[in-house]
């Protein structure tokens, strides 16, 4: 009887793939998250100085589950971030971008 390397795995750990185009990332520095009663829907834009245009680089779709799951993760790792390099500055007013923001394109999620 052969060894597999799946055999060799522990029972609740999953063997991730990264290819090198989604390692590099994209940057994104505006979100725009909405909802249905089925899904979350995130999108992730980049806007430059001094433009009133958006692009939307990533969109990803959640369930409501995963949507808070990813939530807790994000908490719990904000949390790890300030403890080991200080807390997160927030301006006063936040993010508010100098023009009303106008969703454009094939439709809705």
């Amino acid at each position: 009887m052969q060894d597999n390397e799946n055999d060799k795995m522990p029972k609740n750990q999953i063997n991730v793939e990264l290819s090198e185009e989604v390692a590099e990332g994209v940057y994104s520095n505006m979100a725009i998250i909405s909802h249905s009663s089925s899904e979350f829907v995130l999108d992730f834009l980049r806007i430059m100085p001094n433009s009133n245009k958006a692009k939307v680089k990533s969109r990803i779709i959640l369930t409501p589950e995963h949507a808070k799951r990813l939530f807790k993760a994000l908490e719990d790792n904000l949390q790890k971030f300030e403890n080991q390099f200080g807390k997160v500055q927030r301006t006063e007013s936040g993010f508010n971008p100098p023009f009303p923001i106008n969703l454009t394109g094939s439709g809705e999620a």
